[in-house]
């Protein structure tokens, strides 16, 4: 497996990748990750094998508070899930992180999406105490927005 930045010449691959994502991922516009290939590239990894993205993250530094990493979308190929590429795509935005000097990864899911809840928690990330539990999920309500209720989870970034 190759890690390495997204470029370019990589959107369509990403894009087609990120598709197999829905109801949990949402598939944006083509200059969308134009602007993530050239002005985020460090933050956004994708995992290539035998010439195939089949894993990515599209992550970004705050610039509110630019000790915070925010992963917006993270995807690994149906058929290549629990083989590490998740797991390899966080530690390499941990490692910019760290470059950075950067202290807290963050990121938000549907409280529904239980795979996903299981992963954070196996990659060393807290659910952030929240309003309710959803099915043992803690909650924040309208984090996203009236009416996007999301767990969020946080992981400090060498650890």
């Amino acid at each position: 497996m190759i890690i390495t930045p997204l470029t370019v010449d990589r959107i369509p691959d990403l894009e087609k990748l990120l598709a197999l994502g829905e109801p949990y991922i949402r598939l944006r516009g083509s200059s969308d990750y134009w602007l993530y290939a050239t002005l985020f590239a460090n933050t956004c990894p994708l995992a290539i094998i035998d010439g195939e993205v089949v894993g990515s993250v599209i992550a970004f530094r705050s610039q509110v508070d630019p000790s915070e990493i925010y992963l917006q979308d993270v995807m690994t190929h149906p058929s290549h899930r629990r083989t590490g590429i998740t797991r390899a795509l966080v530690e390499e935005v941990d490692r910019q992180g760290t470059l950075w000097g950067c202290r807290r990864l963050f990121l938000t899911s549907e409280p529904e999406n239980h795979a996903a809840h299981g992963a954070w928690l196996a990659m060393g990330f807290s659910n952030v105490p929240g309003d309710t539990t959803e099915q043992g999920v803690s909650v924040i309500y309208d984090y996203k927005g009236p009416g996007k209720h999301r767990a969020v989870y946080e992981r400090w970034i060498g650890a």
